[in-house]
């Protein structure tokens, strides 16, 4: 089930941004045509369900993250679209991609062809893209209006807290945030598809208000590495060691 109040903020998302929700809905219908039969939530629970996940943004930090990540490799990792680079050129398979398809496809096919469970996201701007959908071996559909037949919807508004709406309603133990910075500056993985930096700093902005709304209706412990965010501890990343033993 959707989290609760999740509707609202769609609905003031779609003001604030002035989208056209039928395109919405058509969007999600045309992704639900291209999905196979039969994908399996459980295995999605099964990489989050009371396990620490790490959730990787493209923000300007995670240059800096990397080294660092590494020596988490046999834990969850979530990833946001464009972040999906970065991690391949750094030997480390995401488990999972969240993805409105507009990061670098040849990443997101490799990822895909490694076993990462891809989450395509429909909406209005994307419908020229989502027969990508179709090349992927485990892909769900998510929109962020009213789920139906092979599409759901777990909250969130861009890829990134998207992942983090992912991770907890899944019931993950603790969610750890990487490269997920939600400033003024575009990081290098997400430059390649940054058209209006204003738009996108709005859209960051917006990102993050609904994280610190999930913050204040979670029950996961919730953790970022970069700058801070209402409802989540801050925690450096020379002490993720110490952190994921606890």
């Amino acid at each position: 089930m959707t989290l609760d109040g999740w509707h609202q903020k769609y609905l003031e998302i779609l003001k604030e941004f002035n989208y056209d929700r039928s395109k919405e809905i058509r969007s999600a219908k045309i992704l639900s045509s291209f999905l196979k039969n039969g994908f399996r939530l459980d295995l999605i629970e099964k990489k989050i369900k009371n396990k620490i996940v790490f959730v990787i943004g493209a923000g300007p930090s995670l240059d800096d993250s990397l080294p660092y990540l590494k020596k988490f490799k046999d834990f969850t990792k979530i990833v946001a679209d464009g972040a999906t680079q970065a991690l391949l050129e750094n030997n480390i398979i995401p488990d999972i991609i969240v993805t409105d398809l507009d990061g670098n496809m040849e990443y997101l096919k490799r990822s895909s062809e490694s076993k990462s469970i891809m989450v395509v996201h429909a909406h209005g701007d994307n419908i020229n893209k989502l027969p990508f959908a179709i090349s992927f071996r485990h892909c769900i559909g998510t929109t962020e209006d009213k789920p139906f037949r092979k599409i759901r919807n777990f909250g969130g508004f861009t890829d990134g807290d998207r992942c983090v709406f992912l991770a907890n309603y899944f019931k993950a133990s603790k969610i750890i945030l990487i490269g997920m910075d939600f400033g003024t500056s575009i990081g290098r993985y997400s430059k390649g598809k940054v058209h209006n930096k204003s738009i996108k700093i709005k859209k960051l902005r917006k990102g993050k208000s609904l994280l610190e709304w999930l913050a204040s209706r979670s029950d996961v412990d919730l953790y970022t590495t970069s700058h801070p965010i209402s409802g989540f501890k801050n925690i450096k990343l020379i002490d993720l060691q110490r952190l994921v033993r606890q």
